[in-house]
């Protein structure tokens, strides 16, 4: 598995470098330090997984990754940052980042860079609980959401409640269902969307939907 790591601290640079090459599976293949670094050394080694830091001088990992998802949109970029900035957080789901982690959480580093490697979303627990508050936009989701992924005006209703953080029983009761039709939606949901959990739907309908 191929690595890039950019960060504006040589000395965490090094530090990620060496947590990372102690799994013989990661291979780290340069080290970069602003977002400018990013999209120059993907572009030159197309890497399975890019770590970078958000805050940095010049062009913001934000920024820089959006311009190598625009030319690249199977890039899987891996945010690993000190801040938990809800902006950050918004900015990196709506330019399809693959996880956003804190620092701090040194020891999901790895088992994180695995997870996006397979194909998964990686947020770390600091970041999925903002997730619901961050998903509460007071605008109805766009018409193209209905037509572009077959969905009635009821499921998008059930969505919007899941994305806020409501419980089967909180979205029953405001709706006047059963707690078992209202499983049956968000099981129909699940399957027309190709998400597994509630998180991945809240993540889901922030990007799509917002």
């Amino acid at each position: 598995m191929n690595i890039v790591i950019v960060d504006d601290d040589n000395l965490v640079c090094q530090a990620l470098k060496t947590i990372l090459e102690s799994d013989p599976e990661i291979k780290v293949l340069e080290l970069g330090h602003d977002g400018a670094d990013s999209i120059a050394l993907y572009e030159k080694y197309l890497p399975d997984v890019l770590l970078s830091d958000i805050r940095m001088k010049h062009v913001t990992g934000i920024d820089a990754g959006k311009q190598i998802l625009e030319k690249h949109p199977d890039a899987k970029i891996l945010y690993l940052t000190t801040f938990s900035d809800e902006d950050y957080i918004v900015e990196a789901l709506k330019i399809g980042a693959k996880g956003y982690l804190l620092k701090q959480n040194f020891e999901s580093i790895i088992p994180s860079i695995k997870a996006v490697y397979s194909g998964q979303r990686v947020f770390g627990d600091e970041i999925i609980s903002k997730i619901p508050t961050l998903s509460m936009d007071h605008s109805a989701p766009k018409k193209s959401a209905f037509e572009e992924f077959n969905l009635s005006e009821k499921e998008i209703d059930i969505i919007t409640q899941v994305a806020q953080g409501l419980s089967n029983k909180e979205i029953a009761d405001k709706f006047f269902l059963s707690e078992g039709t209202v499983r049956n939606y968000i099981s129909s949901v699940f399957d027309k969307l190709k998400v597994r959990d509630r998180t991945q739907l809240a993540i889901f309908y922030y990007k799509h939907f917002q």
